[in-house]
């Protein structure tokens, strides 16, 4: 593998839960120290995706790689020991526990080298210092801000090659996403690579050069940020919901020149 080699292969996905198919042939790359946003309205896929690469979901067909290993079906702790993690939507702390109890059990796979646990965790700590100063806080009594912060804090202390997050300004108020996001960045100037599902245009402009952008479980368009910012048909699927029930169409990916 080169440096100029993805880093992260998606090739022909298909999946469906059950007799219900929600994902079709999604193909897609991202290349090391990149930030990819992963777009598209309500229903188009783009959580089921990261599941997959994460290992969470197992595809009906097509292939995963990373740095040039074919990495389909493995499950969730090989592909975290090959640097996949992810930081699922929603709630992704245990609330009743404090905040170093959550540190403590994300470190599962470190439980016999307390050495690398301790610099980790000294580094993470580094990175979130308001976590610092709530360890012995229970994570479920913390802003949503704070817990966002916890949860990626819990993913840095994988020590992740390509960190995928599940919609990160859910819920959250403006001036907090923006505390996030130079947070995530200060993350991606380390080297690591992002995959980052959003339904914000916005927040996805702020991080990423390059969109994806799914619709009913296709590709609907691949390219720059920028390019997709100008595309008024897409813009109004995300803002005002997508209002045709007609069956998914195939359509060209098209790419940035």
């Amino acid at each position: 593998m080169t440096s100029t080699d993805p880093i992260l292969t998606v090739e022909h996905i298909d999946f469906s839960y059950g007799r219900l198919q929600v994902l079709f042939d999604i193909s897609l790359d991202v290349r090391p120290g990149e930030a990819l946003a992963l777009l598209g309205t309500n229903g188009a896929g783009k959580s089921t995706l990261l599941k997959v690469v994460a290992g969470l979901e197992r595809p009906g067909a097509g292939r995963v790689t990373v740095a040039g290993e074919d990495t389909t079906g493995a499950d969730a702790e090989a592909m975290v020991k090959r640097g996949v993690v992810l930081v699922p939507g929603g709630k992704s702390v245990f609330p009743d526990m404090t905040v170093e109890e959550n540190l403590e059990m994300q470190g599962f796979l470190l439980r016999r080298d307390r050495r690398r646990y301790g610099e980790r965790r000294a580094r993470v700590l580094e990175v979130f210092p308001r976590l610092g100063e709530r360890l012995a806080q229970r994570a479920g009594s913390m802003s949503g801000g704070e817990q966002q912060q916890l949860a990626l804090a819990k993913a840095l202390l994988l020590d992740p090659t390509v960190l995928c997050i599940d919609e990160l300004s859910l819920g959250l108020a403006p001036v907090i996403v923006g505390e996030l996001l130079e947070i995530v960045e200060q993350i991606r100037v380390t080297g690591v690579t992002l995959v980052l599902v959003e339904q914000s245009l916005n927040v996805a402009a702020a991080m990423c050069e390059r969109a994806v952008f799914l619709e009913k479980g296709e590709v609907r368009f691949e390219g720059r940020t920028a390019e997709l910012l100008e595309r008024d048909d897409i813009a109004r699927a995300v803002f005002l919901g997508d209002r045709d029930s007609s069956p998914p169409r195939r359509t060209k990916r098209l790419r940035a020149g």
